[in-house]
């Protein structure tokens, strides 16, 4: 909450105040529960005269002679116009009063809307934007379903337990001061009488709290299991099909969610516990100071009177109400502080691919990229890349060959620093790249994939995504270029069609040559292709394979390449192996060496 708050310290301060009124308020309307009472049981025998407000009187405070003047102007207005009517008036003050408690009420609860709402919209925008700054590796080592989970079912219980409990820890303990100092200017001997028995109350609240963050931290762990398992789901329903595998994939969903609704029964029950026992409890404490106080009031020294001994058990009866809303408080409290720790390992997450807090400025790209001994590994067992050094001059086109796991994509990723080298350094025009800042680094580079990664909108939205303040002429340009724009307008709603999610609604080769125009659109100095016809069918590959050849033309280019038609016009080749670069050289050189790079040649003919 200290987190979150600040932002809406205006709405905390209306709420404040709003239940100071309410509390107030509904103290002097309860307060008129004394003459009252004695109205209408004729109880009150004593003579009462006006003591002005400014003379001091001997043995008298402020509230004596409030008290003394209120009684006054009731026995007065009684002998004037009866008793009865003077009755009337004051159940109409009553109700007044209660008017103005209950306005004062809702206000206090209207304005801790915004403070609700806005706290969970901010915390889903600093998980989303930590997801977004959050290096690509962070997510090999987490499940998406997970971390979908935290996003919605770990904030919807931070929501539900958390924000929702701002309400009762502002309200409820002005309630329960304002009762309480009115229950010691009562009668302290009751009310120290009274105390006993709180930290009872707090205690067992604390006791079983304690256990609800635990069993509710173990529920939303298996309901992160839960939307993993749909998200698999729903990438593989084409395998699962295939396999005939529903009844597998159905039983281990149905093992999950078993499991998850005996913990959430558990955390459920522990929670229904909060009002039961907080009632249990206030009534019993009712029970005795009701026992106690009318043992005070039928012994012959009574420190109070029958009317005002009601009044206070009003009172008592009030500060019950919040202080079973605080206990409800200290329930749910604990189960969305075990959502908080879910969600904060995201937000604490570290990001080791940070820009430099004084970046070296680049104007562009002018001379060329240098991998200098470049060692890298996702875990110390296993060396993926091991002392790489190559030289890449501008304009030139380099490709990477080799067998599946021998570090080609990896060495890709390196450049637009997905990744940092463990050992080595990465130059572009002879700076280190972890000298650049990182968002003008990636503005260098456009990346063309062999899977082509595209959004649930618009084709015109993909192509010009990235790219600010584009065109419709500069779109269909691009689209041209990279041989889309035809099928585009085969299409119903031409440039404004959705393609579905990730595209699934095109071809392959429509998928890819989407991608290649929004790589021209972008039109980087430097491009990397990740393999982005391995995929595809003949036709499909002859159609993007032009179009990679027009975005080629003039740019530094690093193409992962699988089939090695496609690179045979590359300047370099660089062939890998479980690392490490153990061929180099043009297509023929590469040939006539009769060596690694002609095996795979040949397997491929074959």
């Amino acid at each position: 909450m200290k987190r979150y708050v600040l932002p809406y310290r205006r709405y905390l301060g209306e709420s404040v105040i709003l239940n100071i009124l309410s509390a107030v308020l509904n103290i002097f309307s309860f307060a008129l529960i004394i003459p009252m009472l004695k109205i209408l049981f004729n109880l009150d025998t004593a003579t009462y005269s006006f003591i002005p407000w400014k003379e001091s009187v001997e043995g008298m405070d402020f509230m004596d002679k409030a008290t003394n003047n209120a009684y006054w102007f009731v026995s007065h207005f009684s002998e004037q116009i009866g008793a009865s009517k003077v009755l009337l008036i004051l159940c109409i003050v009553l109700s007044v009063m209660t008017l103005f408690k209950t306005a004062c009420y809702f206000g206090a609860s209207a304005v801790m809307i915004p403070i609700r709402t806005g706290i969970v919209k901010d915390l889903r925008m600093e998980i989303f934007n930590k997801i977004l700054s959050l290096p690509i590796g962070f997510f090999s080592e987490e499940r998406k379903g997970d971390i979908i989970a935290r996003m919605s079912g770990d904030v919807q219980e931070v929501e539900n337990s958390i924000t929702g409990s701002i309400d009762i820890l502002i309200k409820d303990p002005i309630l329960i001061l304002f009762y309480f100092g009115t229950m010691l200017a009562i009668s302290w001997q009751l009310t120290l009488f009274t105390i006993l028995f709180v930290p009872v109350m707090g205690w067992l609240m604390g006791a079983i709290g304690r256990q609800l963050k635990r069993k509710s931290l173990e529920a939303q762990t298996l309901w992160s299991d839960t939307m993993a398992q749909v998200e698999e789901t729903l990438g593989g329903l084409r395998i699962i099909k295939a396999f005939v595998a529903e009844k597998k994939i159905s039983d281990r969903f149905d093992a999950t969610t078993g499991a998850m609704r005996k913990k959430v029964g558990k955390v459920t029950t522990r929670q229904a516990m909060a009002h039961p026992v907080s009632e249990f409890l206030g009534t019993v404490m009712i029970a005795i100071v009701l026992w106690f106080g009318g043992t005070l009031i039928l012994g012959s020294h009574a420190p109070i009177d029958a009317p005002t001994f009601i009044y206070y058990m009003v009172i008592l009866y009030s500060i019950i109400n919040p202080l079973k809303e605080f206990s409800k408080a200290t329930y749910a409290i604990p189960k969305g502080l075990a959502s908080m720790e879910r969600i904060n390992k995201i937000l604490e997450a570290e990001n080791p691919i940070k820009s430099p807090a004084e970046p070296v400025r680049i104007d562009g790209f002018a001379k060329g990229i240098t991998f200098e001994n470049v060692s890298f590994s996702y875990n110390p067992s296993r060396k993926i890349l091991d002392g790489i050094s190559i030289e890449i001059p501008k304009g030139r086109f380099l490709a990477i060959v080799g067998e599946s796991g021998a570090g080609k994509s990896t060495l890709a990723d390196l450049i637009p620093r997905f990744y940092d080298p463990d050992e080595g350094r990465i130059l572009i025009d002879g700076t280190d790249i972890r000298d650049l800042d990182v968002k003008e680094l990636r503005s260098l580079m456009g990346i063309v994939n062999q899977d082509p990664i595209l959004f649930n909108d618009s084709i015109f939205n993909n192509i010009a995504f990235g790219v600010e303040n584009v065109s419709k002429e500069e779109v269909v340009a691009a689209a041209k270029v990279a041989n889309a724009h035809d099928f585009i307008m085969e299409k119903e709603e031409g440039y404004d069609t959705n393609i579905g999610d990730r595209g699934i609604k095109l071809s392959g080769g429509q998928r890819q040559r989407i991608s290649i125009a929004r790589a021209i659109l972008k039109n980087p100095p430097i491009l990397i292709l990740d393999e982005a016809t391995a995929s595809l069918d003949t036709e499909s590959e002859r159609l993007v394979q032009e179009a990679l050849d027009r975005l080629m033309g003039g740019r530094t280019t690093i193409a992962i390449a699988h089939r090695l038609s496609t690179i045979r016009n590359a300047d370099e080749i660089i062939v890998m192996k479980e690392g490490r670069i153990v061929e180099r050289g043009t297509h023929d050189e590469l040939i006539s060496k009769e060596g690694y790079y002609k095996r795979l040649g040949e397997m491929q003919k074959i």
